[in-house]
């Protein structure tokens, strides 16, 4: 009960900072949103209406910066991010609610290709160390020390120009119906191919070696040599004893990953023009988006959050020591 509670103040300190710091960090960039939006409009906007802008997107000049603080506070616990300057008046949920799921599909579906191959890989490397096995690092090494826009403009101009092979740019093809049908689907899928593929080959080699370090470290303990010695079958011994110890540090970088995967690779979005949450940061940093940015901020942050929660709780159950402890 004592590390639950623990656990729980902790995360609730953490989500205080990073919505503070998430007030405070776009006020202090350069530049006026509000007068952006009215030169945007070109006279389209009266000027009589410039401070109702200013309350609107909470930045009233005539109310103090601690005031607006704890307005901010008050709209987030009622489930309102405010409205965007950039897709005025277009709510930010609104936006988060287009972006989110385009991100989620690709990022989260390449992300846990890449844990799972990685850590399989890794587990064989390193159970099979000193063989032909270990010629797989140098080549998945060479992968992930290039940068992935890098490589991801590769694969454009070789799959997508050179042999179009697929798309690329774009989500999915324009003016079909978005839903759960067949021609959807397809097209989702052959765009978000070429950056699915980015991000395994960008990422799979930590995940490879990190296991592959584990499974020699496991290897050499006790339990696994008396195991061994029991006459155990091999793969009993591979995944059941050693992998399954070696597998603890792998959910800790696992559940971070999935956190982040809110966040998208930015890059990765911007090189592909994919409709992700990553590419709508950007365009909110360009346009001095205040609310925007601070919705998928706080997005990202929740998300990072709960992930580290469900990794506490998957530990408890793989780790016998952490429930002693707790």
């Amino acid at each position: 009960m004592k590390f639950l509670l623990r656990r729980i103040g902790f995360y609730a300190l953490t989500f205080w900072a990073a919505v503070t710091i998430n007030f405070f960090i776009p006020r202090l960039m350069k530049g006026d949103p509000v007068q952006s939006l009215i030169n945007r409009y070109q006279g389209q906007i009266s000027t009589d209406a410039v401070h109702s802008l200013y309350v609107l997107f909470g930045l009233d000049k005539n109310q103090s910066l601690w005031d607006q603080y704890w307005q901010y506070w008050g709209q987030i616990l009622h489930g309102d991010l405010g409205t965007s300057f950039t897709l005025f008046p277009t709510p930010v949920s609104e936006v988060i609610k287009t972006s989110l799921p385009w991100t989620i599909g690709l990022v989260g579906i390449a992300t846990i290709i890449a844990v799972v191959l990685g850590s399989l890989i890794g587990v064989l490397i390193g159970w099979r160390r000193g063989t032909w096995a270990d010629s797989v690092l140098p080549v998945t090494t060479f992968f992930s020390s290039v940068p992935y826009f890098w490589l991801g403009l590769l694969f454009i101009a070789l799959f997508a120009v050179t042999w179009p092979i697929f798309p690329g740019s774009g989500g999915a093809t324009p003016g079909l119906e978005q839903g759960w049908n067949w021609d959807f689907i397809v097209s989702v899928v052959q765009h978000g191919f070429l950056p699915a593929l980015t991000i395994v080959l960008s990422s799979i080699a930590g995940w490879i070696l990190g296991m592959r370090n584990m499974m020699v470290t496991v290897a050499s303990e006790d339990y696994v040599t008396v195991a061994q010695a029991k006459g155990l079958p091999e793969r009993l011994v591979m995944f059941g004893y050693a992998a399954r110890n070696a597998i603890l540090p792998q959910v800790s970088g696992f559940a971070l990953s999935l956190g982040f995967v809110v966040s998208g690779s930015l890059v990765m979005e911007l090189v592909f023009s994919y409709p992700g949450i990553g590419y709508a940061l950007f365009n909110a940093i360009g346009g001095h988006d205040y609310p925007l940015m601070q919705g998928i901020f706080l997005v990202i942050t929740l998300s990072v959050l709960v992930a580290n929660i469900l990794a506490d709780v998957v530990y408890v159950f793989l780790d016998p020591r952490t429930r002693q402890e707790a």
